[in-house]
């Protein structure tokens, strides 16, 4: 069973770490989406990436991190971890990771419509969102402080 928590838990790892690299980069590209939006060859290139990276890299890792984290909750503590606030505190950021994650599906399928969507400000603020998510989440998992 300890090995079958390693396994699940270096699975969540790579997944988590995947699904942050792309909800790192994701809005930046959409800065550039934004700010170039009158340069059309660029903005082609830009979209490109942007599709490549949501639905190739950010959609599998989070799929693979939500799948592994409920699997880890699920075998190895149940219920029982509920009881723990640190875990309340860490699934509600995820859940604010995830509607960050699917708002930038919005934000993608927006800015294809009309270039004008936002300003590139707004996108450079949302940026932060996954960092601070992320530094909570940390604190929450390694340090169990509550």
């Amino acid at each position: 069973m300890d090995n079958l928590y390693v396994w699940l838990k270096m699975v969540h790892i790579i997944g988590v770490i995947s699904w942050m690299a792309a909800l790192f980069y994701l809005p930046r590209l959409l800065v550039y989406h934004r700010e170039y939006s009158d340069r059309a060859e660029f903005v082609a290139v830009v979209q490109i990436q942007e599709q490549k990276l949501y639905y190739y890299i950010a959609m599998p890792a989070m799929i693979v991190s939500v799948l592994s984290g409920i699997a880890l909750i699920w075998a190895f503590g149940g219920l029982a971890l509920f009881h723990h606030g640190w875990l309340h505190v860490k699934l509600l950021f995820v859940l604010i990771l995830l509607h960050f994650h699917f708002m930038c599906k919005k934000f993608m399928r927006e800015l294809g419509r009309d270039g004008q969507y936002k300003s590139p400000k707004f996108f450079r603020l949302i940026n932060e969102v996954p960092t601070l998510c992320m530094i909570v989440i940390v604190f929450c998992v390694v340090g169990k402080f509550f």
